[in-house]
């Protein structure tokens, strides 16, 4: 079923902008390192661009079936770019697109809110309502290593604490204490196992101590049974989060994992558009929810997630660890978001090469909201065609 939010401020902040400017092409371009990137381009010369989380010839491909044969009259190319909520409706709905598409497809979609902003003068975060915040508290990420070991986290938390973004909370990977690789699944947990990782986390919270926030961050790793007996394990350290122990789709091991933990749970980065939140909402199943801009259906469809968990008072922070383009997306959303008290980042997201100007700026452990118009983004032409991937045409040339 198809969702849409008529009264977003952009409505009204498009009205007299309406029908002058076209979308004249869709392109993607894969860089060496980083998610593809979608380009928006308009008659106005006016361009906007957007992370998509799949590679360059899936994304173009993907394109391509927009303006494909059987449906021609769902395109993009030659209408209003300023009728968003009209292009995602015909890109998630009218024709239904799942799977790998919705990554390519979520990328439109920040694309053309980037190209609204331009076009209006105004920053992404103004056109979504305003801004309840102009900084964005940010938690990110500790490294691996030796997570059974006193000294090792004596060393790490130290380096932790010296992080000059200061952050204040870290996601800590369960995978790490059980000695696997990440996202391999683990069917069941035994007693010397659970005792493993009651060991890393509570040293991790002897070494960071009370100043520091800890998110007890898995992989879907786990079956039921043994993430009860994990979430027993380090319910003493109170982390902040325990992220993603089990399957990602909704299902009722979600309730029954609630029933059997005072820990506040979250999940979502593999939400596939509002209706995959839908339930966990519903059934207040979750603490929190992480979507992903990437993967929810853009800015628009994660915002209609957001709205509908404000009204069960559940918060939304965003998963967010692809690069520039997404590290200005998400802060432009979080900041317009009220139930958004924080926001993934990864320690190096002020290091973007990619960029030519208005970097990430991170203080004190939380993200300076950009005001420039659209996304605030400024896109280094140049180092991008030198650092395409191999084979990778110049934005489908």
């Amino acid at each position: 079923m198809a969702m849409s939010n008529p009264t977003l401020p952009l409505e009204s902040a498009a009205a007299s902008a309406r029908g002058q400017v076209r979308i004249t092409a869709i392109k993607a371009m894969q860089p060496k390192q980083g998610a593809t990137l979608i380009k928006v381009e308009t008659d106005a010369g006016v361009c906007g661009y957007g992370p998509c989380g799949e590679p360059g010839p899936l994304a173009r491909a993907a394109i391509a079936g927009l303006a494909g044969p059987r449906l021609p009259h769902l395109g993009l190319i030659g209408k209003d770019p300023l009728a968003i909520q009209v292009h995602y409706h015909n890109m998630f709905y009218a024709y239904p697109q799942r799977g790998r598409q919705v990554r390519v497809l979520s990328g439109i979609d920040i694309a053309l809110w980037d190209l609204a902003g331009k076009l209006l003068g105004q920053p992404v975060s103004r056109l979504l309502g305003g801004n309840f915040r102009t900084e964005i508290p940010l938690y990110s990420h500790c490294a691996g290593g030796d997570f059974l070991s006193r000294d090792a986290w004596r060393e790490r938390a130290q380096q932790l604490k010296a992080d000059p973004h200061g952050f204040k909370a870290y996601k800590i990977d369960i995978h790490h204490a059980l000695g696997a690789h990440m996202q391999e699944y683990i069917p069941s947990l035994g007693p010397q196992d659970v005792r493993k990782v009651q060991r890393a986390y509570s040293l991790a919270r002897e070494a960071l101590g009370d100043d520091v926030d800890i998110i007890v961050h898995c992989h879907a790793e786990l079956d039921l049974p043994s993430a009860i007996r994990v979430a027993e394990a380090v319910e003493p350290i109170k982390p902040l989060f325990y992220e993603d122990p089990i399957a990602p789709a909704y299902s009722e091991a979600w309730l029954a994992l609630r029933r059997t933990t005072r820990l506040p749970i979250m999940t979502g980065e593999n939400i596939e558009l509002p209706e995959g939140a839908l339930p966990f909402i519903q059934n207040q199943a979750v603490d929190c929810l992480q979507p992903d801009l990437i993967n929810s259906g853009g800015i628009t469809g994660t915002k209609i997630i957001a709205d509908i968990a404000a009204l069960y008072r559940i918060p939304v922070c965003l998963h967010n660890v692809s690069g520039y383009v997404l590290n200005m997306a998400s802060q432009q959303w979080s900041a317009a978001i009220f139930n958004c008290p924080m926001m993934e980042c990864t320690r190096n997201a002020g290091h973007a090469p990619e960029a030519a100007g208005n970097l990430p700026v991170i203080k004190d452990g939380r993200m300076v909201v950009s005001s420039l118009p659209g996304l605030g983004v400024e896109l280094d032409q140049d180092y991008l065609k030198v650092h395409r991937a191999e084979g990778e045409p110049w934005w489908g040339a």
